[in-house]
């Protein structure tokens, strides 16, 4: 049998380091689609903004001066945690400047990423009237974000010659233009009115067939409302039991139409009976008498809910 040569790996240098296989965890890293530098500077922002946040939070609980808060925000953002953008989402009408300008109180956006007070932002945006419910966060190393709950205009308030946008609620939103009244809105009329839209639109939603043909409402005497409608005529409603007035007066309507027929005023401030008057000398209803301005006043009278 011939013998097979033995083959003998070279000789190591005497002091020539020992080859070491690359672990798991570099080959991964290598694999990344980032340099190492980023890699370290990314888990170096994420230990400062943790441990920064754990420090300024140890250092209020404890009563610490808050200077060795602002010291340890200030060092985090000479490390790269400052403010470099502030992401706004969620607006509808409002613009993106009067959001920043009232998050950040018109300082500049570079700031230490820590210092920003973010229950402090929040009340701030709340306290603005279009703002409902605002949201916000930090996300490391550098980004401010911001989310915004607009209102919805719901009428136009009219007090003393001024026109102002309201929600439903009646917080007060933004001065209107008489030139350019917003569509579709109702305009509430009166000292007060603002602050009784919400049972406005809880009166209108009683009669649903003659909510489109509302087209402004007075707040009289803070305890009751006149309707004005599409049409012209005025509905003077009673202080109790405005809906059911206003129930009534609708299926009046489907059943004899009422808006339309020369009529200008409807007041069933008393319970018991509709008043209606026409301006002319004359009128075409039984049992007519002397109105205001001379008008003509004629009585429809209810004998029961249900029954004219």
């Amino acid at each position: 049998m011939s013998r097979q040569p033995v083959r003998r790996s070279p000789p190591r240098r005497p002091g020539a380091p020992k080859r070491r296989r690359a672990s798991f965890g570099d080959r991964l890293i290598a694999k990344l689609p980032v340099s190492h530098d980023t890699l370290r500077r990314a888990v170096t922002w994420i230990f400062l903004g943790v441990g920064g946040a754990v420090a300024v939070a140890g250092a209020t609980w404890f009563g610490v001066p808050g200077m060795i808060g602002d010291a340890v925000a200030e060092g985090a953002g000479r490390a790269g945690l400052r403010v470099e953008q502030v992401d706004i989402t969620g607006l509808k009408r409002m613009d993106r400047e009067t959001v920043y300008a009232i998050a950040l109180e018109n300082q500049p956006a570079a700031r230490p990423m820590l210092a920003v007070d973010l229950q402090a932002v929040r009340k701030r945006l709340l306290a603005y009237g279009w703002i409902a419910d605002a949201y916000v966060s930090r996300r490391f190393p550098d980004r401010l974000l911001i989310h915004i709950v607009e209102r919805e205009p719901a009428a136009i308030w009219q007090n003393e010659g001024q026109l102002t946008l309201i929600d439903a609620d009646g917080t007060l939103l933004d001065p209107v233009d008489p030139a350019h009244m917003p569509p579709g809105l109702p305009l509430v009329i009166g000292p007060g009115a603002a602050q009784q839209e919400a049972g406005y639109q809880k009166l209108l939603a009683a009669a649903p067939a003659l909510r489109p043909r509302v087209r402004a409402a007075t707040w009289v005497g803070n305890r009751r409302w006149d309707l004005t409608f599409d049409s012209g005529e005025t509905l003077l409603l009673p202080q109790d039991g405005a809906a059911q007035a206003l129930v009534k007066f609708a299926e009046m309507e489907g059943a004899r139409p009422l808006l339309g027929k020369g009529w200008i005023r409807f007041d069933m401030r008393d319970p018991t009976k509709l008043v209606a008057r026409k301006p002319g000398p004359e009128s075409d209803r039984g049992g007519a008498g002397q109105g205001e301005n001379g008008g003509t006043t004629s009585e429809m009278r209810v004998a029961h809910v249900g029954e004219v």
